[in-house]
């Protein structure tokens, strides 16, 4: 089975100023291994219309699907459901039922600002927001959702279940605590060049003051991330080092 592929767009001047921590990549590329797509690229973009606009283009027709994160509220710098509808070339318009949904649920005091969460691209379908209710959506082979994280999650787990599949990837890993990351990259090279299939990645961390190097291999065949960490382990082993399978505490 094929895996589709996948982008991510980050939407939003507060990340790039450093003023908000962006934590929805990690979730939404977790959640894609688990179907079985592949993360192939995440960018990072400010509140500009036109590098909104050819952002997305660009990224809707290079991969199989693309997510968005940011800028879907009621404020001013909200601007990413009218930057969608651009690219897409459709009217920006009122999405009744989204707005009888909003209309429910705020009452008399929805205002003009509140209605644009419920302001959509024609052809749109909304993603459920069991959170705060102001949806996002989905046009084409984009999906819009909100940058706080929680109802980022709640939209994603709505849309989930509808989105393409694959092979789920796999990740496998063991720790050397003591191993210094030059002393295996040769090693580590050759062990990726047998096994092709698989990405093998290096990552040092410190426990205790002191420091340690995960070897990790992501990819669909059990069998051959198995076999790779195996290799891995013995290299680690070669170094005078005893391997832990689990992530240290």
């Amino acid at each position: 089975m094929s895996n589709p592929s996948a982008a991510i767009i980050i939407i939003g001047n507060e990340i790039l100023s450093g003023r908000t921590q962006d934590v929805n990549v990690q979730f939404i590329a977790t959640r894609l291994a688990f179907v079985g797509v592949k993360l192939q690229e995440v960018r990072v973009v400010p509140d500009i219309p036109q590098r909104i606009i050819g952002t997305v283009n660009e990224l809707r027709a290079a991969y199989d699907m693309v997510f968005t994160t940011g800028g879907i509220g009621p404020t001013h710098d909200d601007i990413t459901s009218e930057c969608i509808a651009a690219a897409f070339g459709v009217p920006w318009e009122a999405h009744e039922p989204s707005m009888k949904v909003l209309r429910d649920y705020l009452g008399p005091r929805m205002n003009a600002a509140q209605a644009r969460m419920a302001t959509l691209p024609r052809g749109a379908t909304p993603i459920r927001n069991d959170v705060s209710i102001a949806p996002g959506f989905t046009i084409g082979n984009v999906h819009v959702m909100a940058g706080v994280p929680r109802i980022m999650q709640a939209m994603f787990l709505a849309l989930e279940a509808d989105l393409p599949r694959g092979t789920p990837i796999e990740m496998r890993a063991v720790y050397g605590m003591g191993v210094m990351e030059g002393n295996i990259a040769a090693g580590l090279e050759a062990i990726q060049e047998r096994f092709q299939d698989a990405d093998l990645g290096s990552y040092p961390f410190q426990r205790d003051g002191r420091w340690g190097v995960a070897i990790v291999a992501k990819g669909t065949d059990l069998a051959r991330l198995d076999a790779a960490i195996a290799e891995a382990t013995v290299m680690i082993e070669a170094q005078g080092i005893a391997p832990i399978q689990g992530e240290p505490s």
